[in-house]
């Protein structure tokens, strides 16, 4: 199974350390988030990605192509122009980086990915947060319900997508991203890490389309969104603090999304 992971955005509320990086490459414990994302999939044996690229997308193809660079102990044979690798110390992972647009939308960047995806069940998730979610549960939940989408549930404040659950329901009727209110923090929200079918493409126009608004809203509307409930760890990196938050987490070895 592939997993695709968005890394295209301008990281405008992290605009300290995204001046002069994407956010997806802004380090944690000396690892760019991104890196810390795919070792999470990588756990569970899924190692073929997709990067949708956008903003300063250069440095991730330029931090994947110097990948020995930064993980082994090499040798410059300067002489003759050769370089040994020494105790590789390397992912299995088929990496690719695709220009999705500086400009494009989320659901645009997925859209332009499609090829790459071909016409198996895959993973999605944003390239700006780790979560200690059972890979392997959501994508049998996913599986089970034998519907186009499953996105994981999680609850915070409400800065990002919501909707309702009752119950034991997880099928989503109802939709909405980033509604105004919600000071109790009881909505279950958007928490990425998506298990998606290749129908879902077809509720994407475009470019310019914005995968939590008219895409989730149909599929809500449609009976085809499912929401595994995740009642654990999970944090995005929208701002400083979120990152000083991870920062300090994993150098206190206490990062609950190191699962590998």
């Amino acid at each position: 199974m592939k997993a695709v992971i968005l890394a295209g955005g301008f990281g405008t509320r992290i605009s300290e350390e995204t001046g002069v990086r994407p956010k997806p490459m802004v380090e944690i414990g000396d690892k760019p988030i991104l890196w810390h994302i795919m070792k999470i999939y990588s756990h569970y044996g899924i190692n073929d990605f997709i990067i949708c690229c956008g903003y300063k997308g250069y440095i991730i193809k330029e931090y994947f192509s110097n990948y020995f660079l930064h993980s082994s102990d090499v040798t410059f044979d300067m002489k003759n122009n050769n370089m040994k690798v020494h105790n590789m110390n390397s992912e299995p992972w088929n990496v690719t980086l695709v220009d999705t647009g500086e400009n494009t939308m989320t659901g645009g960047r997925l859209k332009r990915v499609k090829d790459y995806i071909g016409d198996e069940t895959f993973c999605l998730t944003y390239g700006d947060g780790v979560s200690d979610v059972n890979i392997d549960e959501l994508i049998m939940f996913h599986k089970n319900h034998g519907k186009l989408a499953t996105l994981t549930s999680v609850r915070q404040h409400g800065r990002f997508g919501v909707f309702t659950l009752h119950g034991g329901e997880t099928q989503i009727n109802y939709f909405k991203e980033k509604p105004k209110g919600d000071e109790d923090g009881t909505a279950w929200i958007n928490g990425g890490f998506f298990v998606l079918e290749p129908g879902v493409m077809d509720y994407i126009d475009g470019d310019s389309t914005v995968f939590e608004k008219g895409p989730l809203e149909k599929l809500a509307e449609g009976g085809n969104l499912f929401a595994y409930k995740h009642d654990s760890f999970w944090q995005p990196m929208d701002t400083l603090r979120d990152k000083n938050v991870l920062e300090g987490l994993w150098e206190a070895g206490k990062a609950p999304w190191k699962v590998w």
